[in-house]
Order: structure tokens, then C-alpha cells, then sequence
């Protein structure tokens, strides 16, 4: 895969991306982040390609030395109204508009963009592709997976801990066990399957 570039004169690029949007449960996380531009961050990737040590020490050494982030989310409740995809970009709205430093242009992983005012692109296998992009992969799935951690221990019967909400076979079993919990995605197919069980309480 070729590198990518932002066009000339940008000189304040913010990378995007999002965690979530496959699983059964919990909420859709967005990070944006700008990187000095001449960050010293080494071995930035897709976070999926990382092992987890590894991604919680770049997570500490990009929310230190980056410009500015921000991470915004896309509640349950959002995303069985609007659905996933809308869902997900208006959570990258809302983190693009965190910053605390405007972008001149912003990299969005993926095929699609927010409806927003920002010069922006769309770059597929961007993780992979875009330092910045690459940070922001890492800071949503650390995010979220601590999340999600510590949602196992609310709801233990379903392994949060170990599937962080994917539809896993464990998972779906006890979705067929217990029923949904208040963090699933009633929108889902394989948790409205499951809705004629009682919810679990809060």
C-alpha cells in the first residue's frame, strides 16, 4: 500500500478514526488527533495490527506528545436510532470539532465522510497508511477496550473482557442464555433475535 500525503501548504493535519462499529455492544468510539510534524513516534500502525502492550504504550506516548486529541462516541441508544453509519460519523463530527486546535485538513479512515465544513479526505486502509490516522486508531481502541473492560465486570455472564463486545460465539451464547444487556444494539440482528429474554438491569 502506497503512502499517502496531504495536499501542499497543509500545515495542521488532524488524522481520524473510529472503534466499534462491528460489535453487538457498547458504544462507537471516535479519537482525532494532530501530530507535531515532526513527531518522533515510532512503530505507529493500525491498532488492530498491534499487540495490546503495545498499543497501550503508544497510546501514552501519543496523548503526550500530540498537539491536541480529542475522542468522542456514538451511545447504544444513537446508533440503534440512526443507525451504524450515521452513527459513526456523527461521532467523528464531534471529535473533530473537540480539538482544541483547528486542522487545515483532516484524514478519515475508510470510504466516507462526515457532512462538515472541514477540507478533509477519505483514505481507505488509512490506519495503516497516515501517522495521524494511525494515532487515532490507536487512542479509540485503547479507549474502548477499557471501556469495554470494565463493562465485563458489570455484566460478567457475557466476556466482555476477552471479545470486547464482537459477536463472537461465547458471546452469542450467552446472548441466547441471558438476553440482551442495556449496552447491546437492539438494531443488531443477532441481538433482536434474542430480545424476547428480559434485559439485563443497569
Amino acid at each position: 500500500m502506497t503512502a499517502w500525503h496531504p495536499p501542499s501548504g497543509v500545515e495542521c493535519l488532524a488524522g481520524v478514526d473510529e472503534v466499534g462499529r462491528g460489535p453487538l455492544a457498547g458504544d462507537v468510539v471516535v479519537a482525532a488527533v494532530i501530530l507535531p510534524k515532526n513527531h518522533q513516534l515510532v512503530g505507529l500502525n493500525d491498532s488492530k495490527r498491534l499487540s495490546p502492550k503495545r498499543r497501550e504504550e503508544l497510546f501514552e506516548q501519543i496523548t503526550a506528545s500530540a498537539v491536541c486529541y480529542a475522542i468522542a462516541r456514538s451511545a447504544v441508544a444513537e446508533i440503534d436510532r440512526v443507525n451504524i453509519l450515521q452513527a459513526t460519523l456523527n461521532a467523528m463530527d464531534r471529535a473533530v470539532k473537540a480539538l482544541s486546535v483547528v486542522p487545515d485538513y483532516v484524514a478519515v479512515d475508510g470510504n466516507r465522510l462526515p457532512d462538515w465544513r472541514f477540507r478533509a479526505e477519505a483514505v481507505v486502509k488509512g490506519d495503516g497508511r497516515v501517522d495521524a490516522i494511525s494515532a487515532a486508531s490507536i487512542v479509540a481502541k485503547v479507549v474502548r477496550d477499557r471501556e469495554m473492560m470494565e463493562l465485563a465486570k458489570r455484566y460478567p455472564d457475557y466476556g466482555f473482557e476477552a471479545h470486547k463486545g464482537y459477536g463472537t460465539a461465547r458471546h452469542l451464547a450467552a446472548l441466547r442464555q441471558f438476553g440482551p444487556t442495556p449496552i447491546h444494539r437492539m438494531s443488531f440482528a443477532p441481538v433482536r433475535s434474542a430480545r424476547d429474554w428480559p434485559s439485563r438491569p443497569l
